[in-house]
């Protein structure tokens, strides 16, 4: 096949006054957006950014209506640049995807080029939506760690929002890395699936966000992992060890936070914010060499559910009501 079919499904969400109708609409060939590379989608996956997405007051969709899905796999079916032939095996995530750009919960989609990453050798489609958009967060997060030095002999790093899409897949990674992983959630849950993990132990939500009069604690943490933001950062800012790290990649806990610069000027410790939509393709092509090898988490089949584009909306208000437990999968292609 070198065109899309005459008629093909895609999920809308469409904005209409202050509601917004979600459901499964019929596509051609002119809905595509414009890009060189034309891709049979296969899998894509849900994410809290995609909820938001369908949302009225989730202030994420760019454009009226939206096909939403930040991410996708899939093959290509057209192609106009020589490094991305047809038939080639192919992943995307990031930039304009699902949110001013039609995205992954398309049965076909148009990109440009330079949005596509070849899928790396050992994964299949499906095992790159399982890591998807938040598992490359995670690999990004860690990897930009040790990149300042972390290594697994520095001591013990912390993961918080751990039950969710990114922090799972951090605390997966370290773990499969060597690291003492040490996991902190809000949700009693996921405790045992934590502990089947094999975190070195589980820090309440409690103590990660109680207010503290002391600027610095006893030294803890070689590094942590940061989903949440909000009043998580000064607990880890205050609690790292000297010359340690914050990879901070969410704000599911609040954008605003107060801590003092004592953590800065007397323990050295860096604050590094990790943003994975607009990383130029040659490290994010890079990096997912990486996930398909040394970067790549333990046990990555476990906790994944899916979902159709049928059955896609009990997902999306799923993750919005915080009951995401490890991954929802779409499985786009009819």
């Amino acid at each position: 096949m070198t065109h899309p079919p005459a008629a093909f499904r895609a999920f809308v969400a469409e904005k209409l006054d202050d509601r917004v109708e979600r459901g499964i609409r019929t596509f051609g060939p002119a809905d595509l957006p414009p890009g060189e590379v034309t891709v049979r989608v296969d899998w894509s996956s849900v994410n809290y950014k995609d909820a938001l997405a369908t949302i009225a007051n989730g202030r994420v969709a760019r454009m009226n209506p939206l096909v939403p899905g930040i991410d996708l796999a899939g093959e290509v079916i057209a192609s106009d640049d020589p490094e991305v032939p047809a038939g080639s095996a192919v992943l995307a995530h990031g930039y304009d995807l699902g949110v001013a750009h039609q995205g992954g919960y398309a049965e076909y989609n148009r990109l440009p080029a330079g949005w596509i990453v070849p899928l790396p050798e050992g994964l299949s489609a499906r095992d790159a939506m399982t890591i998807g958009t938040a598992g490359f967060t995670a690999g990004l997060s860690i990897a930009r760690l040790e990149a300042r030095g972390l290594d697994p002999s520095d001591g013990p790093v912390l993961v918080t929002g751990a039950s969710g899409g990114v922090g799972r897949m951090a605390t997966a990674i370290l773990l499969e890395r060597g690291y003492e992983t040490w996991a902190s959630t809000g949700k009693a849950a996921a405790h045992e699936d934590l502990n089947a993990l094999g975190v070195s132990g589980i820090v309440g939500r409690d103590e990660v966000i109680a207010e503290s009069p002391r600027p610095l604690e006893s030294e803890r943490w070689a590094a942590a992992v940061d989903c949440v933001g909000g009043a998580t950062l000064p607990y880890l800012l205050r609690t790292l060890r000297y010359g340690g790290a914050v990879a901070a990649s969410g704000n599911a806990g609040g954008a605003a936070f107060s801590t003092t610069v004592f953590p800065f000027i007397l323990r050295g410790v860096a604050l590094i914010g990790v943003d994975s939509a607009q990383l130029p393709i040659a490290e994010r092509r890079v990096l997912w060499e990486r996930l398909a090898s040394d970067l790549r988490p333990r046990a990555l089949g476990d906790r994944v559910a899916e979902v159709t584009l049928e059955t896609l909306p009990e997902a999306l208000d799923g993750i919005l009501a915080g009951r995401a437990h490890g991954r929802w999968l779409v499985r786009v292609a009819g």
